[in-house]
């Protein structure tokens, strides 16, 4: 060997540079993580590309690792000259071999630098995959879905997917809650009740600009945007701070709101069917015949 480990044996070699190169990566991942920690939330750091950062830094420690190993062990180096000249034939191999996690590496290195999404956002893609992203690696995307499930989608696919982010620069959100009343009902009083339920409740949001509550633009928009077969169909724009707040206004109102209709007189419709048997009109039938 070329370095003064000359009368250790090879194997020993190769076993001391792999848990150098592990230990170090480790050390590098332990550390970037504890600034991220100590210094996101104070600095208003995107930590997404931190979580890259982790993973490229394991990638390049352990490939050095490998050209070391190279390097320290003759036969290993004898080896890679031979590769070496005959490297039209190794690079088309591994050209073709690793196209797929070159694409993922540099799919992920655009998620990073453009971001439409970042750890931490809630987001969906066209396939209705929906949840929190909590990794970006050099080859695919974390994605913890609402039922605490991991959804690992390849970086080269979710970057070619339509995604909704609820986070990327607002996220205050918009629900728009849908009611139906039968024909019967009191369309007005049906309005006061969605109006004053959704006000009471702490996750509202009054979202109105000043110069709409100048014009006297009101906090929640009720509208009645069309007619069913057995009802009324309205519909309430209600604001939340965020997309958990929104879920769970939307969930509570559903329940205020049915209570208060019942207490005051507003049905909600539900459709009505009427059977008739067949053996019911024979022998209305028969008295025809006759």
């Amino acid at each position: 060997m070329s370095f003064h480990l000359a009368n250790i044996p090879e194997p020993i070699v190769i076993l001391i540079i792999g848990v150098v190169a592990f230990a170090f990566a480790l050390w590098v991942r332990r550390l970037i993580h504890r600034y991220v920690t100590s210094s996101s939330m104070l600095l208003k750091v995107d930590p997404t590309r931190y979580s890259f950062l982790k993973n490229a830094s394991t990638f390049i420690i352990f490939s050095l690792a490998v050209f070391l190993i190279i390097y320290s062990v003759p036969e290993l180096g004898s080896l890679g000259a031979t590769l070496f000249a005959s490297a039209g034939v190794v690079a088309a191999v591994l050209a073709f071999a690793s196209q797929q996690a070159m694409s993922n590496i540099i799919s992920g290195i655009f998620i990073v630098i453009f971001k439409p999404f970042r750890v931490g956002d809630i987001i969906e893609t066209d396939a209705g995959r929906s949840g929190v992203v909590e990794d970006i690696t050099l080859r695919h995307t974390i994605i913890k879905d609402f039922q605490n499930q991991r959804i690992i989608i390849p970086n080269t696919v979710i970057s070619s997917q339509t995604i909704i982010n609820a986070n990327i620069s607002d996220e205050r959100i918009k629900r728009q809650m849908f009611f139906s009343i039968s024909y019967d009902s009191n369309i007005d009083l049906a309005f006061r009740i969605i109006v004053d339920e959704a006000m009471k409740h702490p996750m509202f949001l009054d979202n109105r600009s000043v110069e709409e509550i100048q014009e006297g633009y009101p906090k929640v928009k009720c509208r009645v945007v069309g007619f069913l077969d057995s009802g009324v169909k309205l519909r309430a724009d209600v604001w939340a701070a965020s997309p958990g707040d929104a879920f769970e206004l939307r969930c509570d109102l559903n329940k205020s709101v049915k209570e208060r209709f019942d207490r005051e007189g507003i049905e909600i419709p539900f459709p009505y069917r009427t059977i008739v048997y067949k053996n019911d009109l024979r022998p209305n039938v028969k008295q025809t015949e006759e």
